[in-house]
């Protein structure tokens, strides 16, 4: 074993500095799980209730196996927009009667669980998710359809998630509905489109056209339960698989219904899991309070692999980087790690090869991102900075292996992309509350735009108002600082959810568990190219 030594003092100020700015930051995080706990407000929760229905929430909880856990996914989609965060849907993974499940719920006590195109985004990230990774996918369904005035904005799109559904299929990634409300309009082929469904007596309304709809269109007069109830649909269309009395029931069926699907996973067991040697407690002062003061990416490393072990490749070479092969909950794993932020050349280099061969060992790589991006100057244009940080995107963006993306620090420019960011497709991409992500830090890009004005004023020959130029400067600054930070990115769907330090080893095991459903294949047929 390659044991990482402690190098962390606890009792140091700047130590617990950056246990305090994030713990900060966590508060600020506790505050939002606070509002999405709260669904659709109290009024409409027990509006609900009184129906004699579950919360979306009570569901997935009935759903699953007791006392397991929920990786909760793009909790915060919409956050900052116009539309309650959460985005009206609750998505993740976990365990039903012993297989990982993919469940998505409608959240019906908001706006009636309608689609916004918040929603749309959230839903389809969490498709992908199932579809990349071969996880069974369930649908807990009530839902008034789309959000009509943003119909512009979700109608186009939104037969992708029709698309992916048939897809799944077709892929032998199951797929279940249970119906416990409206599904309706294209709400009805959520439905329509599953391998098996399960409707409610008296509760599951399904069909193409509401009863106004259809005597608008064609003089018929009809009510809900004979145009698209469960038991029409149980006893005459065919389209229910299973009649449930209530939603307890249902529940139960679909248990049931996951226990007869046969589903094995098809990735590598993992092998005994030991916690690691050092305290998983210290990651939460382990990143300064200023993303400017670099830190040991090792001391993170120490605190979520297995037993602290870790064997570095490269140890003397590219130091700016940190690559290397551990395991985490039994999972083999190769880490890639920014340690000094800006990437030179030889680190570029150092991660192309250890991306070729994990490929060739079909292991998962790991992304810590800490990269203000790659090195710029006249001294580095001539070594090559742009042919090497070319190779190390090349490498990264045809890799075949599974990666998994965790933004530690900052995540600046190109460095962004080289290190797996969410346009290369990670199968997973966390951030901790400290992290922040843009094309580069507010001041130097608002540096930038106040350089280029003042110079382009100056070569029009017209006087420069400095007064105007700082104040522009300013705002600039303020306006990427806010862009740049986790809940920003989080309610645009650039992340999988903002996740607690502390947590890390348990998220990033639950992921590499949720891929191993499929095989860890690569089809490198070529050696490996030494940099």
């Amino acid at each position: 074993m390659t044991l990482l030594k402690n190098t962390i003092d606890t009792d140091s100020p700047e130590y617990q500095d950056g246990v305090s700015a994030m713990n900060d930051k966590l508060a600020e995080i506790d505050t939002v799980f606070e509002q999405l706990a709260a669904a659709g407000g109290e009024r409409a929760v027990e509006r609900h209730r009184k129906r004699g229905k579950l919360t979306a929430r009570e569901r997935i909880e009935l759903l699953l196996d007791r006392d397991t856990a929920f990786l909760e996914l793009c909790a915060f989609a919409a956050w900052g927009s116009d539309f309650p965060v959460g985005a009206s849907v609750i998505g993740g993974i976990g365990t039903v009667s012993g297989v990982e499940c993919v469940i998505i719920a409608n959240d019906p006590t908001i706006a009636g669980g309608t689609s916004n195109p918040f929603t749309l985004k959230k839903q389809l990230r969490i498709m992908d998710i199932a579809l990349k990774n071969r996880i069974p996918f369930i649908s807990l369904v009530e839902t008034g359809g789309a959000n009509l005035p943003t119909q512009s904005e979700i109608f186009i799109p939104g037969g992708d998630s029709f698309r992916r559904l048939a897809e799944m299929s077709k892929e032998g990634i199951p797929t279940v509905s249970i119906v416990f409300g409206n599904s309706t309009a294209g709400g009805a082929y959520l439905p329509g489109l599953s391998d098996h469904i399960i409707m409610i007596e008296g509760q599951s309304k399904v069909f193409l056209g509401g009863p106004p709809l259809v005597k608008a269109a064609t003089g018929e007069v009809s009510d809900d339960e004979s145009l698209g109830g469960a038991d029409m649909h149980a006893r005459k269309s065919g389209l229910a698989d299973h009649f449930a009395r209530d939603e307890q029931d249902a529940l139960r069926i679909g248990r049931r219904v996951v226990a007869r699907l046969n589903h094995t996973k098809e990735g590598p067991a993992p092998a005994l899991s030991v916690p690691p040697i050092h305290d998983e407690e210290e990651l939460l002062g382990i990143v300064p309070a200023d993303l400017k003061i670099p830190f040991d990416p090792r001391d993170v490393i120490a605190r979520i692999v297995d037993g602290s072990d870790f064997d570095e490749f490269k140890p003397l070479y590219g130091s700016g980087m940190v690559t290397g092969w551990a395991r985490i909950h039994g999972y083999p794993v190769g880490i890639i790690a920014n340690a000094k932020g800006v990437i030179f050349s030889e680190e570029a280099q150092k991660v192309t090869q250890f991306i070729q061969i994990a490929n060739r060992q079909a292991t998962p790589l790991l992304f810590l991102h800490n990269t203000t991006g790659y090195m710029v100057g006249a001294k580095y244009e001539e070594g090559g900075i742009i042919k090497h940080g070319s190779m190390m995107v090349n490498a990264v963006s045809t890799s075949t292996v599974p990666h998994i993306s965790l933004l530690i620090g900052s995540s600046y420019g190109a460095g962004h992309y080289g290190m797996c960011g969410r346009a290369f497709d990670p199968r997973f991409l966390f951030t901790w509350p400290s992290a922040k992500s843009a094309v580069m830090g507010g001041a130097q890009l608002a540096d930038v735009v106040t350089s280029v004005a003042k110079a382009s004023a100056e070569a029009r020959g017209k006087p420069v108002d400095l007064d105007a130029l700082e104040h522009r400067r300013a705002a600039t600054e303020k306006q990427i600082e806010d862009e740049s930070l986790p809940l920003f990115l989080s309610g645009l769907v650039y992340d999988d959810g903002i996740i607690d330090p502390r947590d890390s080893r348990t998220v990033l095991g639950l992921s590499l568990s949720a891929i191993a459903n499929g095989p860890i294949e690569s089809d490198r047929s070529y050696g490996i190219f030494r940099m």
